[in-house]
């Protein structure tokens, strides 16, 4: 089973890095620091676009257990055994509400977003749980 990035995350990045580079255009004159501020905006945007583009699988699981991605690009690959807990963590804030699923391995614990995996995190967990074995 394979889970990726929604297709519209990286499209949204792009454009809003487009807009950043349009708003300076219009407010920014020829003051040089919100430039830069622009640019910089701008440019981590693209570059987390084109890490979306470029790694889209972000969790796999099999029978031997999952692969997660990690930092930029790195893969980590978890046994079952090492799984000690997959659940789905919610949060309240005022008028915001949101769901990760939640792997701990005990010496890391992974969180992705519905963005991330192109699903609703409590329908990932539910398949997450069928998945592993029973010990």
């Amino acid at each position: 089973m394979q889970w990726r990035a929604k297709p519209a995350l990286p499209i949204a990045k792009l454009i809003t890095a487009g807009a950043v580079l349009a708003l300076a255009a219009v407010f920014a004159g020829g003051d040089p620091s919100r430039w830069a501020v622009a640019a910089v905006t701008a440019a981590v945007l693209v570059l987390w676009a084109v890490r979306d583009l470029m790694v889209r699988v972000r969790l796999t699981a099999d029978d031997e257990g999952i692969t997660v991605v990690t930092g930029v690009a790195r893969r980590r690959q978890v046994p079952w055994a090492k799984i000690e807990r997959v659940r789905v963590d919610r949060t309240h804030r005022r008028i915001l509400r949101g769901a990760l699923l939640e792997i701990d391995t005990g010496d890391a614990i992974y969180m992705l977003g519905a963005n991330e995996l192109g699903a609703d995190p409590d329908d990932v967990a539910a398949q997450l749980t069928d998945l592993r074995p029973v010990s």
